[in-house]
């Protein structure tokens, strides 16, 4: 677990995630990168800290000496905020996973491959993307297992990134359109994997707040006595999550 952070009166925490820059096309990914710009330049004035939970791009690949064009708006927001001191923090999604330093090099943010824990002003923070975790999700499990390994890592990094990247975005594209359809609507209680999870972890750790992404449907919900909150996308919600030190609250950016 990393360490405490008292929170000054003044400050807050955001938590954001599922940006999925790049689809459905150039233009409407444009509008939406600046929309996401505006709200990282209103939160700056007063974020302590600022964490990113996830499939910020809906494909991302650093080859050795190539990285995937566009997006330039928010990297350079986000370096821009890296170095005014506001520690700034990544995680690898599901379709974003695929990092190995760039943005740490550049931006001068931290990335986080895995769920972390966290404490602000003495509450407990369960911390990731999500994706994976619950019961069942084989098929899914398994391919998030081949996406995760280092030796087919290193196999797709031997095609040319203009076809390497042309396969990878058409099949972001079409597991996306089968997503958003999943993600419409709210399961149950009994079957939403982030609430299966959180009650099992509860059994064995104590925790004030699940944050994560990946289910693209914001939620706020009570298990146990702990919150877990899914922060949404920004496709649909430009949904996003604050932490006041006293008060964690689900928003919508107008």
């Amino acid at each position: 677990m990393i360490k405490d952070l008292e929170l000054s009166s003044s400050k807050k925490i955001y938590f954001a995630s599922d940006f999925h820059l790049g689809i459905p096309d150039h233009a409407s990914s444009l509008v939406r990168e600046k929309k996401i710009v505006k709200w990282l330049d209103q939160i700056k004035t007063d974020a302590s800290e600022i964490y990113l939970v996830g499939d910020l791009f809906d494909f991302w690949f650093e080859y050795d000496l190539v990285v995937p064009k566009g997006f330039i708006r928010l990297l350079g927001k986000l370096a821009e905020i890296a170095d005014s001191g506001i520690p700034l923090y990544i995680f690898h999604g599901n379709h974003d996973l695929w990092q190995f330093g760039y943005l740490e090099k550049e931006i001068g943010c931290t990335v986080y491959s895995k769920a972390i824990i966290k404490e602000f002003n003495g509450k407990k923070f369960y911390i990731g993307h999500g994706d994976g975790i619950g019961p069942g999700q084989y098929r899914f499990k398994f391919i998030l297992s081949v996406y995760r390994n280092y030796f087919f890592q290193r196999l797709f990094a031997f095609f040319h990134p203009s076809v390497g990247m042309t396969i990878a975005n058409w099949f972001s594209h079409r597991s996306k359109q089968k997503g958003f359809e999943a993600n419409s609507e709210y399961f149950g209680d009994d079957k939403e994997y982030h609430l299966l999870f959180a009650k099992d972890y509860l059994e064995l750790e104590k925790v004030d707040y699940f944050i994560f992404g990946h289910r693209h449907l914001p939620m706020d919900k009570i298990v146990g006595n702990a919150r877990v909150i899914n922060l949404g996308d920004w496709m649909q919600y430009n949904s996003y999550a604050v932490f006041d030190g006293e008060n964690l609250e689900l928003k919508m950016y107008e």
